[in-house]
């Protein structure tokens, strides 16, 4: 899919579903008291929701999610967002049980499959919490009033003098005089929008919200009940291996198939060189595969994965100015101490553990698939307008992901199991990547060059600062420093990568919070003063100054470490969330060997909806960080990938995984909830790459800082 293709159908407006008619929508559904709500038309405001926009006229209000009360008293919350570990099935429920005053476990979370939920862009950039939070409690407090409206007719009492709790409606006055929501919904049919101004509860008040809850699939997901794509197996399924390129590019010059179609149980289905081998047996299919005799002519080589940053300079030539303050030319001119750096991050792969798989059926015109994707409706649009089946045709059945981190928004394999199964009109059909496909065909994070000069006086205050960014974006890269003087630029361009690049985790965040925070302290080493000095001089963000604080406190910043370890800081934003990770590290000098001892995260994230699934995704940051930190790269010649398999792209090992994580939070539960998936990941690059720093003096400037790096920047 080409670049344009993917903003359209993934980055597209929330509100314009195509082919939906919300009340032929809304009929599909049984009795009880239904909420709808649109995710942009609102905003809260001194803890009130409020209408951003007035919404299209009728009786059946714009919405993209809902939620029901139903007639037994349970409720479900439709949502096209989808879980995939993040843990926001646990986190929506607490919020929704809060505010609507029902127990925990009569929520039922309903999310992705695109016959059910309405329409939703796409599960990215740890917007879920930031941007649901509101208008689900919001959807909860609207249906709580429905209630009490209700109740006051059925019990003749004021609503003024009733409260919700439990699932009940209950008189403030003479508790004994209660109706529950069950008796509350029977028969009825009520549909209604949000109103204008929505109380919601006060931190004083809240019962679920900020307690910790284990996340609910995680019996499922630890015994291994749980169903992911892989695991759907239907009757007469013919598993489906696609003979594949040596690189991006490469154009099929001959093909011989007869030796597979010679075995027995062997289907061959060829399109000019798409070419795919089926068999009832996954095993045979992928021996099938390889017994296919393909030629291809591969594109010359411009790159590799040592050259491709002079590559990156002078093919992202698109430069726009993100931010600026102040003088440039007058800043580096009165400052002391000038100093100029340049930082480099090779690919990243996402390296799931579940990589990407698909089950399709075509049947009387009607395509379901059941596919790990983190834009069930985007994928679902793509397939209808590529093939030509109507909108409400084609299904997208969600099902639990192994694994996402921005992968697998763009869902190559669902298209490509739906133009197998389509010619293969009613036999389903399963593919399933295997590892050399899915680092073939990832998406990955970005290369890319960070240029940065900065100037301070000879104090330590800083004046000047000119951040250039090529390839990484500008996410996360607003100054929570003050420097007076200062440019952020953005350089990007249409040929710069040789195959394709997505979102990974906080997209571009770890590239730059790892150029900044080398930098940072790069000036504070040039004074002598220490880093985390440094930081408080130069800092006029508060709730960074939180983050730093809270962390500098349970690292115990100040305390003596043994010979050949060090210490490390670095400071970022992301999702609305201001994070600092403090690491210790232990140098083998002899080896250039780099072991992380410990880390400590400290998160000013505003409300906290389930601290413990907030930790969790913090530890799971730290220890997904270090493979990017220390041995993930991608090996490429241009358009061929060379990383095949985790033995040559090593991810963290348990034997790399520190002794100790401890996540501190900051109490901020009166400010709105931002994102909590991926701030800690953004700073490990460079918390390790600075301790590497203080335990050895050996400064890496290329991620991963990897043991011959290390001895290279010794030497």
């Amino acid at each position: 899919m080409k670049p344009e293709e993917i903003n359209r159908y993934y980055f597209s407006d929330v509100n314009s579903p195509p082919g939906v008619n919300r009340r032929d929508f809304l009929k599909k559904l049984g009795g009880g008291i239904i909420i709808v709500f649109s995710f942009s038309a609102y905003t809260v405001v001194n803890g009130c929701l409020q209408k951003k926009e007035e919404e299209e006229a009728g009786d059946v209000p714009e919405f993209n999610a809902y939620l029901r009360v139903k007639e037994d008293g349970t409720v479900d919350c439709y949502s096209g967002k989808i879980e995939m570990g993040q843990g926001i099935n646990t986190s929506l429920s607490q919020i929704l049980a809060d505010e609507l005053e029902v127990p925990f476990e009569s929520i039922n979370m309903i999310m992705g499959e695109t016959s059910l939920v309405p329409y939703d862009a796409g599960t990215w950039g740890s917007m879920t919490t930031r941007f649901h939070d509101p208008l689900i409690r919001a959807a909860a407090a609207e249906a709580r009033e429905v209630l009490k409206e209700l109740a006051s007719e059925k019990l003749q009492i004021p609503v003024s003098e009733l409260k919700a709790q439990d699932g009940k409606i209950i008189s403030i006055n003479n508790p004994k005089k209660n109706i529950s929501y069950a008796k509350l919904t029977i028969g009825k049919k009520i549909v209604k929008g949000l109103g204008e101004k929505i109380p919601l509860k006060k931190p004083g008040e809240f019962k679920v919200i900020g307690k910790p809850f284990f996340r609910r699939d995680a019996v499922e997901k630890v015994t291994g009940v749980a169903k992911y794509t892989a695991d759907v197996k239907i009757d007469g399924m013919l598993y489906a291996r696609i003979v594949r390129p040596p690189a991006h590019g490469s154009t099929l010059i001959f093909a011989d198939t007869s030796e597979a179609e010679s075995m027995e149980g062997v289907e061959i289905f060829r399109e000019e060189d798409f070419i795919v081998v089926l068999h009832s047996d996954p095993e045979a299919a992928m021996l099938a595969a390889d017994k296919v005799k393909a030629e291809w002519k591969i594109p010359d080589a411009k790159a590799d994965d040592e050259t491709i940053f002079e590559h990156i300079k002078r093919t992202a030539v698109d430069t726009n100015v993100r931010y600026k303050g102040g003088d440039l030319k007058k800043g580096k001119k009165e400052s002391a101490i000038i100093v100029e750096e340049e930082y480099h991050d090779g690919y990243k792969a996402h390296a799931s553990i579940e990589t990407h798989a698909a089950t399709a059926v075509y049947n009387n015109e009607k395509l379901t698939i059941y596919a790990s994707s983190q834009t069930p409706f985007g994928t679902r649009q793509a397939i209808s307008e590529r093939y030509s089946i109507p909108l409400e045709n084609v299904l997208i059945k969600q099902i639990y992901i192994g694994g996402g981190f921005g992968g697998k928004i763009y869902d190559q394999q669902a298209r490509e199991a739906a133009r197998i199964a389509i010619k293969k009109e009613g036999t389903p059909i399963q593919l399933m990547w295997n590892r050399q496909e899915e680092f073939m065909y990832d998406m990955f994070r970005p290369a890319a060059v960070v240029k940065v000069g900065a100037g301070m006086d000879k104090t330590g205050k800083l004046n000047y600062w000119n951040f250039e960014i090529f390839c990484a974006g500008d996410r996360g890269t607003e100054l929570f420093y003050d420097i007076p003087n200062h440019q952020t630029t953005v350089s990007d361009g249409p040929e710069v990568h040789p195959f394709g690049t997505g979102a990974w985790r906080a997209p571009g965040n770890p590239s730059t919070t790892f150029a900044r925070e080398s930098h940072i302290d790069i000036m504070a080493s040039k004074i002598n003063m220490d880093p985390l000095e440094f930081r408080l001089k130069n800092m006029n963000n508060q709730r960074a100054l939180n983050s730093l604080q809270l962390a500098a406190k349970s690292f115990d910043w100040n305390k003596e470490l043994p010979e050949g370890h060090g210490k490390g800081i670095a400071v970022g934003e992301d999702a609305g969330t201001l994070v600092t990770v403090m690491v210790e590290v232990k140098v083998d000098k002899s080896s250039g060997q780099v072991q992380v001892i410990r880390a400590v995260v400290g998160q000013d994230m505003g409300q906290v909806i389930n601290p413990q699934g907030t930790i969790i995704q913090a530890e799971g940051c730290v220890n997904m960080g270090l493979g990017y930190t220390l041995s993930e790269d991608v090996e490429f010649n241009w358009k061929t990938v060379k990383s095949k398999n985790f033995d040559d792209y090593q991810i963290t090992h348990f034997s790399t995984v520190p002794e100790t994580i401890e996540t501190v939070l900051a109490d901020a539960m009166d400010q709105p909830p931002q994102g909590g998936g991926e701030p800690a990941i953004i700073c490990m690059g460079a918390a390790v790459a600075n301790a590497v720093f203080d335990a050895c003096g050996a400064r890496v400037f290329r991620m991963p800082v990897t043991p011959e790096r290390v001895l290279a920047a010794l030497a």
